[in-house]
């Protein structure tokens, strides 16, 4: 499972929660990856992705969230995805 966090520098809102949501996601499913996307350098790429706002997060190319989330559902929208693909 992939989890993308689109972010861009100085957003003080995608630095906020950033370390925890990166642990929430790697203590929810195991061998996920994480990649953080700053949309400055790849705009094209975001736009793709119907990233609109910051910070967002993609799940397997689909936009789950379009504003942070707590870990808690973050962790709920992993094990949710998880489960449907077992």
């Amino acid at each position: 499972m992939k989890v993308e966090l689109f972010h861009a520098p100085g957003c003080s809102r995608c630095a906020a929660g950033r370390e925890d949501l990166k642990a929430a996601a790697e203590t929810t499913v195991t061998g996920i990856v994480w990649r953080e996307v700053n949309v400055l350098d790849e705009m094209d790429y975001a736009i793709d992705h119907g990233v609109l706002s910051l910070p967002a997060i993609v799940i397997d190319g689909e936009l789950v969230f379009s504003s942070l989330p707590t870990p808690q559902q973050l962790r709920t929208a992993l094990t949710r995805r998880n489960a449907r693909e077992q």
